[in-house]
């Protein structure tokens, strides 16, 4: 297995070896079904490193995806999410994508309509966090309250927008916050460039804010660049299924 970077240039924080999810997903399926081909990877960073937004996850999705169609293996998208689970909690919802709920321990999957119209902000700090430190300090018994998710998923299903951004909640802030302040800070800098709502995306740090309106949304962009908070800031918007 060769894993190599599309731009020549590796960030420090993404493993190029056995430990980056890309050589483990392909490594899985060799060994499951004797490949004895090399396996090259090239991977092209297109989302922010270690932002909360799942992009090991989405890597390791597309390998699996790809070494099914490389090599014919025909395994269906229930069979791959049944390997995925084993690697991360996230990577069988990258598989499937679209709009869904994710329970269990990320293999129970329940599709929901897209999200209805908006805009919505990226903004990925330049600090790193990692993930099992958020976990591993997250205390459950302190949780003073918890996300409605039942209520947000039928706010989707009814395309209530306004009842989407009053639920957004993620109980992961608790820790993620006071370790890297600067998150509150661009939450507050977005609702203030006028977003609906705005949170903290997985476990940080990475925030993205709701808009209504593109021309709010990009004028939030360049107040958050101009303030220094990020330089890695996108505005983008719900995919739609295709056809």
């Amino acid at each position: 297995i060769r894993l190599v970077s599309s731009s020549g240039k590796v960030n420090p924080a993404v493993p190029m070896d056995e430990n980056n999810l890309i050589y483990r997903a392909i490594r899985m399926l060799k060994e499951e079904f004797h490949i004895s081909q090399t396996v090259e990877a090239v991977l092209n960073k297109r989302i922010p490193v270690a932002a909360g937004m799942a992009g090991g996850s989405t890597d390791a999705a597309a390998a699996l995806k790809g070494m099914n169609q490389l090599f014919h293996l025909q395994l269906t998208s229930e069979e791959l999410c049944s390997r995925a689970v084993t690697l991360g909690a996230d990577i069988p919802y990258c598989i499937k994508g679209g709009t869904a709920l994710s329970e269990g321990i990320g293999e129970v999957l329940t599709e929901l309509p897209p999200m209805p119209d908006c805009y919505i902000l990226i903004a990925k700090p330049p600090v790193d966090v990692s993930t099992a430190f958020v976990y591993k300090n997250l205390k459950v018994d302190e949780l003073v309250s918890h996300p409605d998710i039942d209520g947000m998923a039928d706010a989707i299903r009814k395309q209530d927008l306004d009842g989407i951004i009053d639920r957004l909640e993620n109980v992961l802030e608790t820790v993620t916050i006071p370790h890297c302040p600067v998150i509150a800070t661009i939450k507050e800098t977005m609702m203030q460039a006028g977003a609906a709502g705005a949170l903290m995306s997985g476990s940080g740090p990475t925030v993205f804010g709701i808009f209504r309106e593109e021309t709010v949304a990009r004028k939030a962009e360049e107040i958050i660049r101009q303030a220094g908070l990020s330089d890695q800031v996108y505005v983008t918007v719900p995919r739609k299924p295709e056809g």
